[in-house]
């Protein structure tokens, strides 16, 4: 393929077509290449060329996720031997890593092959699931399955145990992920730019009890106890084990394993900041006043004046 070439990433189940039309639209204008995993080659026009999947990234200059966060992060782990940059195109719901809105498309492509953007890096959890290479940009998680008993599992950390869980689940996340399952059971919101794993049991019954954050040096390993019930193994919320009853996860942090694009990075942080107020964090009246749009800043300033005399 020759020229710019975007690979699409879809959401997995929801209606992308009029996105993808957005960008088919503007990839004809500017002669520019789209690619699609082949599986997905029913969803997009003609004109987008199937590729094999684990190919996409490879021949692909940027990335286009059309989605939410779990596309977004599958886009990341596609690319994580081949970084690319990974532009997020929101759809619905609320999203950490997304950052355009469809209408603002054709502008946003221009800027992306113009080079006209910023780099925001994310770390990945490089990890040994009983045996099987996986990546996590998020978390990996050990779950009980209801009814059949706890997680038990020992803890060891540069190949010196620590001690033992026993919890309905285990969480292992980035500083990305923290505000994800980990900031569910318990754990602490970690700063995008703190390089650190955090370790969070779910409801604890015994044995460790709190958060334990690690440097990105250290290798963490989690070693399924004889006592434990069967587990299901989840990374980035996908279950790639269904009912593990041993083995063990290994997790080494990888910096710059992600690149994701920003195109307005003060607006983007203030969109996170909206967000993170829905997780127990509000701001102050005037701070989101300031997010608001400024037709509608300029509605409540108005009504806040005092009436004439």
């Amino acid at each position: 393929m020759a020229g710019y070439v975007f690979g699409l990433v879809l959401h997995p189940t929801r209606d992308v077509s009029e996105v993808v039309g957005i960008i088919d639209r503007w990839a004809v204008r500017h002669g520019k290449t789209l690619a699609v995993r082949a599986e997905d080659r029913h969803r997009v026009p003609s004109s987008v060329q199937p590729v094999p999947g684990p190919e996409l990234a490879a021949r692909s200059d940027a990335l286009i996720s059309i989605g939410g966060d779990g596309t977004m992060l599958g886009a990341l782990r596609a690319a994580v031997h081949d970084p690319k940059p990974v532009l997020g195109v929101h759809l619905g719901r609320v999203g950490f890593l997304v950052e355009v809105e469809p209408p603002d498309l054709p502008r946003a492509l221009d800027r992306l092959v113009a080079h006209d953007f910023t780099i925001e890096s994310h770390a990945c959890l490089a990890c040994d699931v009983c045996g099987d290479d996986v990546v996590a940009f998020n978390d990996v998680a050990l779950v009980r399955q209801p009814g059949l008993g706890f997680v038990t599992a020992s803890l060891a950390v540069d190949g010196q145990e620590y001690g033992y869980y026993r919890c309905d689940a285990l969480v292992v996340s980035t500083p990305t992920g923290s505000t994800a399952y980990s900031y569910a059971a318990g754990g602490p919101l970690v700063s995008p730019a703190t390089q650190a794993v955090v370790v969070t049991p779910s409801a604890p019954m015994s044995g460790i009890s709190r958060s334990v954050v690690f440097s990105p040096e250290e290798r963490i390993r989690l070693d399924l106890r004889p006592s434990s019930a069967p587990v299901a193994v989840e990374v980035d919320g996908l279950v790639i084990r269904d009912a593990a009853t041993e083995g063990a996860v290994e997790a080494r942090y990888v910096r710059d394993a992600g690149l994701v694009v920003r195109l307005d990075p003060r607006r983007y942080q203030e969109r996170s900041q909206l967000k993170l107020s829905l997780l127990d964090l509000p701001l102050l009246p005037d701070q989101l006043r300031e997010l608001l749009p400024e037709e509608l800043r300029e509605q409540l300033n108005r009504r806040e004046l005092a009436p004439p005399r």
